[in-house]
């Protein structure tokens, strides 16, 4: 490192966050792009299928907490990279399963869904460790705002290519070509991404600018060569600490309500605009993009505007809590779809309420700026295992509702309360946001009375 006029080296690293969350979703949408056509060829019927779109969900929410733990043993860089190449060879074997028999594609499909979700599963928490070391406390809600903006953009992007891809050569490609990206990309990463202090194109004037405005420098130091002493890792105390502070509970429960939302259109609001709206599929299709947009645009301004807050000297708690709870409140506004008829006016209230949440997805800027540094992998982990709980509940209970009451108006309104007890969580519950603090357990044994002489002398 020189010190000479500060470089940019941490928004290259925002671009290879971005970039590899855009791929992640996109391979998460593979089997959704695809089913049709697969359901076809295989003789698969709808509840088989449905079974299979659930495997990524339940493996996803049981590697959180593993993942976060990898991440804080050995590091971000290698155990992501393993991550990004190991999803990525899953996703390319899901081509293959049709030279099987039926009963025996069924079980590898499930298989290898599974296996990609818990491949997956450090990648949002190693998002968030990333963030905290390379990005000051006043730029980290733009910066974790753009990371997590990448799943609109995947769902703009990449579902009319894998839509063409399978259209033109079949379903088996588009797990194909997805995969190959992946793998690709796993090697990039391996090449750009180091920690701040280790990095060979950063400079003394940029380390500086983000050591001394809060961010977390040597998060990484020493960790990634493969082994350490015993000990090393976070301990199950840490996980107890983090499930008995009120704060961290209260940002659980809105993150579970603001994945309910996003749920809800990644799964029945296509279905909502056939049903219910009497669409056709392919305009369905099209539409279905426009909240994808919407959301793109205010996942990044609820960044901006939190940032802005911050620089403008107010504090962390009222930065981060006003464009979420603001946000959400308009969220909401997804329940007037029951009260309107007109075709443009209900796609503007989705479309409205997906830019709702959009701005008040801060989730993860919250998650940088109050975790503790020696577990800040694993706390990202529990967040997002709390947070995703909500990719299993959501369709299952919209579903239960549907096959009750025969519409998707009480749908809606389940999913406007989902914004509203995610405001009441952070109006409520959280209170001030602040970095955690946690207490050592106590260590018993030879190491403890050296410490004790020491303490004493």
């Amino acid at each position: 490192m020189q010190s000479t006029k500060p470089t940019h080296v941490r928004y290259l690293i925002l671009l290879m966050l971005f970039l590899v969350t855009t791929i992640n979703y996109a391979d998460r949408a593979t089997i959704a792009i695809a089913g049709s056509s697969l359901q076809k060829d295989l003789g698969i019927d709808a509840v088989t299928l449905g079974y299979i779109f659930s495997a990524f969900g339940w493996a996803y929410v049981a590697g959180q907490i593993p993942g976060g733990w990898l991440l804080d043993r050995f590091g971000s860089k290698k155990i992501y990279a393993l991550s990004i190449f190991t999803w990525s060879l899953f996703t390319v074997l899901q081509g293959y399963v049709g030279e099987f028999g039926l009963s025996t594609a069924v079980v590898a499909l499930f298989m290898l869904r599974f296996l990609v979700g818990l491949a997956e599963a450090p990648s949002f928490p190693g998002n968030a460790r990333i963030v905290a070391a390379w990005f000051p406390t006043a730029e980290r809600g733009t910066a974790s705002a753009i990371f997590n903006s990448a799943q609109y953009f995947a769902t703009v992007l990449f579902a009319p290519l894998m839509g063409w891809i399978v259209y033109s050569f079949g379903w088996q490609h588009v797990f194909i070509v997805m995969g190959v990206i992946g793998i690709v990309f796993s090697g990039i990463w391996l090449k750009v991404i180091y920690s701040p202090r280790q990095h060979p194109m950063i400079n003394d004037a940029e380390f500086k600018h983000i050591a001394d405005n809060g961010g977390m420098v040597d998060m990484d130091q020493d960790k990634g060569k493969g082994k350490g002493k015993k000990g090393d890792g976070p301990k199950w105390d840490y996980i107890r600490q983090l499930l008995t502070n009120r704060m961290m509970l209260g940002v659980y429960l809105g993150q579970y309500c603001i994945n309910g939302i996003t749920y809800f259109f990644l799964t029945w609001f296509p279905v909502y605009l056939v049903q219910e709206r009497g669409m056709t599929i392919l305009k369905a299709g099209f539409i279905a993009s426009l909240p994808a947009i919407c959301g793109f645009i205010g996942g990044v301004l609820g960044g901006v505007i939190s940032d802005y807050l911050l620089r403008k000297g107010h504090s962390l708690t009222f930065a981060r809590k006003a464009p979420i709870i603001a946000g959400l409140l308009v969220s909401s506004s997804i329940v007037a779809c029951n009260y309107v008829d007109v075709e443009w006016m209900v796609v503007g209230f989705m479309a409205l309420a997906f830019f709702g949440k959009g701005v008040g997805a801060l989730g993860w800027a919250v998650v940088s700026d109050t975790s503790p540094k020696q577990i800040a992998g694993l706390s990202g982990g529990l967040f997002n295992t709390f947070g995703n709980i909500a990719s299993i509940t959501t369709p299952i209970v919209i579903g239960y509702i549907i096959s009750s009451t025969g519409s998707f108006k009480w749908a809606l309104v389940f999913v406007g309360c989902n914004a509203l007890v995610a405001v009441f969580s952070y109006l409520v519950i959280v209170g001030p946001i602040k970095r955690v603090v946690l207490k050592e357990p106590p260590v018993s044994g030879p190491e403890t009375n050296n410490k004790l002489s020491e303490a004493h002398s």
